[in-house]
Order: structure tokens, then sequence, then C-alpha cells
């Protein structure tokens, strides 16, 4: 519709969705905002106390009983333990805080300029006061129980594989193969020089950070307005689409508050990484400066096809003279942002989630009706029971449904990865999220070694039973599949290797703040699919499944 306006009317209607959206959202930040932060906050803070000593218990018994560490480099990480619990607390708590504020306040303001990008013109004003209320408010809720989850059900997993890990890992010692005692003293020694170091550290690199941040951030506050009013004066990145406007507007009125988040994440950040590389790589800065370089040529050299970076023209190179000095390293420059449809085209992690979970029901109800697992064992993990069963539902089942999507994105030869409904992602539009770059990489490595060996069907439906029942010998033998197990021991070898390597990869998706949620969700549909179709019964079988 906005395409066919003339350029003053789309300017009068840029200029009023802005002053609308900045209006509505502002009045929804200050009627919902303060009821979001605060059920975020209490309930985030409510976890942390509630379980923090529990999460002693449980890290304390878990040093002790460890077979990864020597006595003496237990002995070290529980004198260390009173200070990484105080961080937590301080850390998590205050994060919290500022989470809460920063959500319950920010949310529904972005909500009502994101509703000027809605396809229905005649409601994109409704839409700009009505979203971001309800959905502010349950999508706190939501962020206490993943927080919750990865407390109670995810730091516990990390802890126990730590306990179970076989003796056959590499042993961490704090003791010297020399026997004397002056050799065992000089290596006891390190741990209370490792201490005043660190707290060094702390008293030295924290201020030090600091300051640099915040001597930074004029420059970064210049520098990004520069670049977000270049982009709205040659419509390229953000403001490149017209119904993208007031939000893109409202990039520019809060980027001081992108800027003081900056500085507030290198002071914490300073305790733990290096985080002023992380801000030169925002402002563009070489490696280890505080400040960019002044321009001392205020004509520009112009370019030359001939020249390459590190390197000199062939005409130079003809008349160079014996001592030349060293060639000078072409910066390049600010890339534009990336425009709208390119961000449109990006994939985004909730639809990887859901693709994933629905072929994750798809494969339990496959299984169901060939009587493989049973509605009892979907019982049991609902139910947080232990045990060779809860595996097989918790880690069986999704490492088997993804085992398939490989396989069908191997077969179609997709060069990443095809989800259930056709969509495919691959290094171009993944999303860009620090989450899934730690799985995306080493599936891709799978997938490819997948491919190279040529897996013969006998041996899929042997890598399908291993993943399914790996943790119960018994049940991989009765179900019989049509596997074939090769005689040959490398082909065996290699196979072991697949398998161990998707369960890993299972386990440590299943870790992830929003897993178990959604996972929940599957299982009950699966227990729901399970029940008979009697109308008395289903009720009162899915009223059942719901309070769990």
């Amino acid at each position: 519709m906005l395409n066919v306006l003339p350029d003053w009317l789309k300017i009068i209607y840029v200029v009023f969705a802005f002053c609308s959206a900045l209006f509505f959202g502002a009045l929804k930040s200050v009627l919902v905002g303060p009821i979001a932060a605060l059920i975020l906050i209490t309930g985030n803070v409510g976890v942390i106390l509630a379980l923090f000593p529990t999460h002693v218990a449980w890290t304390v018994y878990t040093l002790i009983k460890t077979n990864r560490f020597d006595f003496p480099l237990k002995v070290a990480f529980l004198f260390g333990l009173p200070a990484l619990f105080g961080l937590w607390l301080g850390l998590s708590i205050g994060g919290s805080v500022l989470v809460g504020i920063g959500y319950g306040f920010f949310a529904p303001w972005i909500s009502s300029f994101e509703a000027f990008r809605h396809e229905d013109e005649s409601n994109k004003f409704f839409h700009s006061l009505v979203d971001g209320t309800w959905g502010t408010i349950k999508g706190s809720c939501t962020v206490v129980r993943d927080f919750a989850d990865i407390c109670y059900h995810s730091y516990p997993l990390y802890l126990k594989e730590l306990r179970e890990s076989p003796s056959s890992d590499e042993l961490r010692t704090l003791r010297t193969d020399d026997p004397t005692l002056e050799a065992v003293f000089f290596r006891f020694i390190h741990v209370p020089a490792c201490i005043i170091v660190g707290l060094l550290g702390l008293i030295v690199d924290v201020p030090l950070y600091t300051a640099i941040a915040v001597v930074k951030s004029p420059y970064m506050l210049f520098k990004g307005w520069q670049r977000l009013i270049h982009d709205l004066v040659s419509r390229e990145g953000p403001f490149l689409e017209t119904a993208c406007i007031p939000i893109a507007g409202l990039t520019i009125l809060v980027w001081p508050i992108v800027v003081i988040g900056s500085v507030m994440m290198a002071i914490v950040s300073s305790m733990f990484i290096e985080f002023d590389e992380y801000t030169n790589d925002w402002l563009y800065l070489r490696e280890g400066s505080v400040f960019p370089k002044p321009k001392y040529r205020k004509k520009r050299i112009p370019h030359s096809p001939e020249i390459s970076v590190g390197g000199r023209s062939s005409e130079a190179k003809h008349n160079a003279f014996p001592m030349q000095p060293p060639p000078v390293m072409l910066m390049p420059s600010l890339s534009s942002s990336r425009s709208v449809r390119e961000v449109i085209r990006e994939v985004k992690m909730v639809q990887v989630w859901e693709n994933l979970m629905q072929s994750c029901e798809m494969a339990g109800k496959e299984l169901l009706d060939a009587n493989v697992i049973t509605p009892r064992e979907l019982y049991d993990w609902l139910n947080a029971k232990k045990g060779n069963e809860s595996a097989i539902v918790g880690i069986g089942l999704p490492c088997y449904s993804f085992f398939q999507n490989l396989m069908r994105s191997i077969k179609v030869g997709s060069e990443g990865l095809v989800l259930l409904d056709g969509l495919e992602i691959t290094h171009l539009n993944r999303p860009q999220d620090r989450l899934l770059d730690w799985f995306f990489h080493p599936i891709m490595v799978i997938k490819e070694q997948i491919r190279v060996i040529q897996l013969t069907e006998g041996e899929i439906r042997y890598l399908e039973k291993v993943m399914l029942f790996g943790s119960d010998p018994q049940r991989m033998q009765a179900w019989d599949n049509g596997s074939f197990v090769p005689d040959d021991a490398l082909r065996a070898a290699q196979l072991q290797g697949i398998s161990r390597r998707m369960i890993g990869l299972t386990r440590g998706a299943s870790k992830l703040p929003t897993y178990r949620r959604k996972f929940r969700h599957v299982i009950k549909n699966l227990i729901i699919y399970s029940i008979p179709s009697d109308d008395a019964t289903r009720s009162m079988s899915m009223r059942s499944v719901a309070s769990v």
C-alpha cells in the first residue's frame, strides 16, 4: 500500500507512525513494565536463593567424587569455591535485576514499533497498542521457567557427567613426578600464588578495562549515530523498507542506552575475558588499540586495481629504490549494514527449534505405533524419574530423530541441514546465535563423516538402534529393525564413534535453556497421542498430563 503513495504522504505516514509507536510504547512500558520486571526479578532471585544451598552441596559432592582431579587439586578447588559462589550470587542477582528492568520496560516499547511491520495495514495501530502487553508478562514468566530449568536440571547434569566421567579420561593433577618434599612444596605453593595473581588481576584489570570502556563510549556513541544516520539518509540497512523505518528510528533514540549497556558489559566481562578486543571489533579498530589512529592525509590516494593488500603496483616495483619502507596495510572501510530483506531470508532460531521438535514428535509417534517405546516410559520421563527408561526418552528419542534429519539431508544432497518442512539451513542463512554456533559446525562435521563412509541400509538401522537404546543393551538386542552389525572392526569402530558423537551433541543440546520446556510439550503430545480414543478416558488422561 505504501508503495503507491506519493513521497510526501510516505513521509507523513512514517512520522505519524513513529510518534504513535513512541507514545503507545511509552504508555505500555509504564503500565506493563513494572509488572513484568517484578515477575522476572523476584522469580530469578527466588530460584537463585532457594537452590543456592543445593548448588553448594551438589558442587562439593561432585568435587569429592570425581576422578578427573587428584586430591591436592581437589583441596585447591575447595579453597576457591567460596569466591566462586560469591561471584555467582553477585553476578546472577545483579544480572537478573538488569535483565528484568530492561526486558520489562523495553519489550513493550519495541513491540509497538514492530507492529507497523504487520501485513494488515488496517490493524497496525491496533497492534501497536495491544502487542507487548500480555505477551511481555508471559515472556517474563517463560524466562523465569527457563532459568529454573538451567539451575535445577542443566547444572546437575553437568555435575553428573563430571562425576561419572570414565577413569580413562585425562587426570588433572597438582602433584609433580618428583616425589621429594621440596618438589611437592614448590608445587603446592602455586595455589596461593595463583590466588594472589587472580586478586591482583581483579584489582588492576577491572578498573583499567572500565576506564577504557568509558573513554571509548563517546566515540562509540557518535560513531553509531553516524552509521545509523547515514543509513537513514541513503535508505540502507534497517531503513531500506519504509515499514521498518519507525523501529529503526527507535534504534537511533535508544543508541545511548546501548552504549551504556556495553560499558556495563565491559565492567562485568573484564573479570573473565579481555573485553577490549570485542569493543575493537565493534568499532573496527586495530587489535590492542584504544583509539583509532589519526589520519594525516586529507586527500585520499586514488585506488589502483594493481594495488593489493600488503603489496605494490607493478610500476612502483619497477621504479623502486633499493631500500623501501614497508607497505602500508590497506584497512577496509565500514561495510554497510545488512538490509531487511537479507535479515528476513535468515532462518530464525525459533524456526529451528520448532522444526526439530516437530521431527521429534513425528519420530515418537512412529515408535509408539510400532510398540518400540511405551507410554509408561513417557510418563516416567515427564515425572522426572531417573533410570534407563528416562534416558531412552530424554536422550535416545531426540538423538534418533536428529539422525533421521541428517540422513534426509544427505540423501537430497544438501550442503547444510534440511528440516522437516523442507527448510534448509546452511552457513549463509543459519541463525546468528551464539548457542547455535557451538553445535552447527560439529553437526556439519558429523554429516560429512556419515556421507563419506556411505552407510548401507542395515548400518543405518544399526545406528538408529544404538542411538535410541544405547543406555539399555537388552532393549537394543530385543528390537529387530533389520539392522546389520559390520564384521570389519574398523567399520564397527566408525559407527560407534558416530553414535557417541551424536549422543554427546544431544546431551549438550538438552542442557540449553529453552530445550526442556519445548521437549516437555512434545512428550505431553505423545502421551495424549497414545491415550485410547474413548472420550471419558481421554479427557481424564489429558487433564492429568496437563497438571504435570
